[in-house]
């Protein structure tokens, strides 16, 4: 039996605004779907490589997201760290943590806030990752010399 993780799909308050965050970090609405009258959902992706993250919004929830304890982080991986960084700024969005290379692992890390308070680590590889680094395999993962 083979497995592997390929979306995670996040409940939003504003879809347009949610996918505006996400073009504006770089990924792209490749899907709009209605699943039923109250829930509708878009997917987001680079469609050239990675996964992807599902957003819903279901009009019967009018509260504010709860963020709970659960949920941590979600990790966008790209080539230019600081520019992704500089974009979401410029757009108006709320930062965590500016850029910064970390001692511990080859990569250049920020963080973000997305419309809902979902943190996003914007993430860097430094250096080519091996099947033994942090971040697991290679695929899918950035390189930037």
């Amino acid at each position: 039996m083979t497995s592997w993780l390929r979306q995670f799909c996040v409940h939003v308050s504003d879809m347009e605004e949610s996918i505006r965050f996400w073009e504006t970090v770089g990924l792209e609405c490749t899907s709009r779907t209605k699943i039923t009258g109250e829930i509708d959902e878009a997917v987001m992706e680079n469609p050239e490589r990675g996964a992807w993250i599902q957003l819903a919004t279901n009009s019967t929830i009018t509260a504010p997201i709860d963020m709970g304890t659960a949920m941590w982080k979600l990790y966008l991986y790209t080539d230019d760290c600081q520019g992704v960084y500089d974009k979401a700024m410029a757009a108006g969005y709320r930062s965590h943590t500016a850029p910064s290379k970390l001692d511990r692992w080859p990569v250049t890390v920020a963080f973000i806030l997305d419309p809902d308070g979902y943190l996003i680590e914007i993430l860097q590889r430094d250096v080519a990752p091996t099947e033994r680094t942090a971040g697991g395999s290679p695929r899918d993962q950035s390189i930037n010399p």
